[in-house]
């Protein structure tokens, strides 16, 4: 079984036992969006000695998890199972996606850093992103960030430190 040396943080127990099925690894349930003092005090540390990998779910209340996380721990390593490949009966779940894309998740990983500004509103708008859905799924899919809407993904891009000319070889690629 592989060895995760960073504490996985997700939603729920659920969640957790699909990921300790997989890998040999520490894993934090936050009990969806109760963020309490606790956990979060108990992530940063681990944050700070061993790292951390965020894999929520891709719905609001995850995006809502992530940014808290990456809030306290600016380096944290963010994966991202796409919608399509976590969608259970009734909601949509880390627990429910397969295993092959838990992995592929895990294996492309992105640290965002904030407070950079690499693409401008007016380049990301040259690009045609903002009326093309298909389109920002490509861009999403390829850096493996998570379906996301423009604001979000223009954020996501300057993150990342991505430039018009980058974007523009994903997007015509």
């Amino acid at each position: 079984m592989e060895k995760i040396r960073e504490l996985i943080v997700v939603e729920g127990k659920h969640d957790k036992d699909r990921i300790e099925k997989l890998y040999d690894c520490d894993v934090v349930c936050t009990d969806g969006l109760s963020l309490n003092s606790d956990s979060m005090e108990l992530i940063k540390a681990l944050g700070e000695s061993r790292g951390v990998i965020v894999l929520t779910d891709a719905d609001n209340p995850g995006n809502v998890i992530r940014e808290a996380v990456n809030k306290i721990v600016p380096d944290c390593k963010n994966a991202f199972i796409a919608k399509k490949d976590s969608i259970g009966k009734r909601n949509v779940g880390v627990e429910y996606a397969s295993d092959e894309a838990i992995r592929e998740a895990l294996n492309n990983c992105v640290t965002f850093i904030s407070n950079q500004e690499t693409l401008s509103w007016a380049e990301y708008l040259s690009t045609g992103l903002m009326g093309d859905k298909a389109l920002r799924e490509k861009v999403c899919n390829s850096l493996h960030i998570g379906l996301s809407n423009n604001k979000t993904l223009f954020k996501r891009l300057n993150m990342l430190g991505i430039e018009y000319d980058q974007l523009q070889e994903i997007i015509n690629g």
